[in-house]
């Protein structure tokens, strides 16, 4: 009986654990599809090429946020195709 008892309790307890958080709050799209890298950019070559790119220095939870934090910086916000040594190949505008 007390085995039964632990053993119910250890399910249930695991069961518990398993189940996820809500984590879809946080998990906010920027940038998508073939465009998915975040960058703050000096300069956008008719949209085909972008100069002088980095990671935003924070984390953006939002699109206006994305643009907020590159514009801090004197950077425009792009979502790129490729970025490569600080240049980037693609872009486009934030969602």
């Amino acid at each position: 009986m007390l085995a039964a008892t632990i053993i119910t309790a250890l399910i249930s307890s695991s069961i518990v654990a398993a189940a996820p958080a809500d984590v879809s709050a946080r998990q906010v799209t920027i940038c998508s599809g073939t465009y998915n890298n975040a960058q703050c950019c000096a300069t956008d070559v008719l949209g085909l090429a972008d100069l002088n790119c980095a990671n935003p220095p924070t984390v953006p939870v939002n699109q206006t946020d994305f643009i907020s934090i590159c514009s801090a910086e004197g950077q425009q916000a792009r979502c790129c195709a490729l970025p490569i040594l600080g240049q980037a190949l693609l872009c486009g505008s934030p969602l």
